[in-house]
């Protein structure tokens, strides 16, 4: 992984942060994302004649865009389901236990390799992901989320962060299997699809141009906002071992927590600070460990991994 890709993957970081901070700020949440994504959809069809024309495309392209989608969408289904019906410091760890997956994937599926100094970044950024929201450093506070197994909504948290890991590695071989920029742009435009479908129910009749109207600027703003997002963080993607991109994206966490502090006078206790201090080491640990990067065993663009090669 060069000092490129871990760059771009840390500005898809702070590009993430920031659209979360304007889907806080916005006010009919499942509207205004809807909006977010019709509007980087936009943009991204309007730069295709300085990017160029789509590639030969094939079924085997749109399938894994399309399928991608559906698991991005099935996540943040799942993970709102959870946050709906149970307690923030129990579902929030839980979402992340992707973190988790997404190494024993991209080492079994994608033949990928991770080191020492990537292992033990891993687990730092992991274990800081995991514990921003608990409500006290404590071992009984650590375990307290996985000890009520049958609860809808832990269930429905670790079906999230499951589901979000298949679409990672759906994302890492899309990307490798056709150009960032246009894999990107499928994304969105099938992850739109399925909002549209959603939003045109009846109980959003009239609230789509009111939330246009009260939030325009935000509406705006947001589309430049995750469109860099998602380009940025899958030209890292493509460049980098999803092992290592994934997990140091969480730097976004640490980001959000700036923000919070600095710019919107949010108070942010001791647990917050140090799990955001631990993820800061973990992307350190990574970063040195990526001087000498560790390499998929077949580097092959038409050949990503074993599970699609299938």
């Amino acid at each position: 992984m060069s000092s490129y890709a871990f760059t771009l993957i840390l500005f898809s970081a702070l590009m993430h942060a920031l659209w979360n901070q304007l889907v806080k700020r916005s006010g009919d949440k499942t509207v205004f994302i809807w909006w977010m994504f019709a509007s980087s959809c936009s943009l991204m069809t309007l730069s295709l004649p300085l990017v160029g024309p789509f590639p030969d495309l094939s079924l085997r392209v749109i399938g894994l865009a399309a399928v991608g989608a559906l698991c991005f969408m099935l996540y943040h289904l799942f993970s709102g389901r959870a946050y709906r019906d149970g307690d923030l410091s129990i579902i929030y760890p839980l979402a992340q236990t992707a973190m988790f997956w997404v190494p024993i994937w991209g080492i079994l599926l994608l033949g990928e390799k991770v080191s020492g100094l990537g292992v033990a970044g891993i687990l730092l950024i992991l274990f800081g992901a995991y514990s921003i929201q608990l409500k006290a450093l404590a071992w009984s506070e650590v375990v307290r989320p996985f000890q009520n197994l049958r609860d809808p909504a832990v269930l429905a948290a670790l079906a999230a962060g499951f589901i979000y890991s298949i679409g990672a590695v759906i994302d890492k071989t899309g990307v490798m299997l056709y150009p960032p920029f246009h894999f990107t742009f499928l994304l969105v435009f099938f992850m739109l699809q399925f909002m549209t479908l959603n939003i045109m129910r009846a109980k959003y009749r009239g609230r789509i141009m009111a939330e246009y109207r009260n939030h325009r600027f935000l509406v705006i703003v947001s589309g430049p906002v995750i469109m860099a997002s998602f380009l940025s963080f899958r030209y890292g993607l493509q460049l980098a071992p999803m092992s290592y991109a994934v997990p140091v994206r969480q730097v976004s966490l640490l980001i959000g927590v700036l923000i919070g502090v600095l710019f919107l006078g949010e108070t942010s206790g001791r647990i917050r600070f140090t799990a955001a201090f631990l993820i800061l080491c973990g992307a350190a640990l990574m970063c040195i460990g990526l001087m000498q990067p560790p390499r998929l065993k077949d580097t092959n663009r038409s050949k990503p991994g074993l599970f699609f090669s299938l």
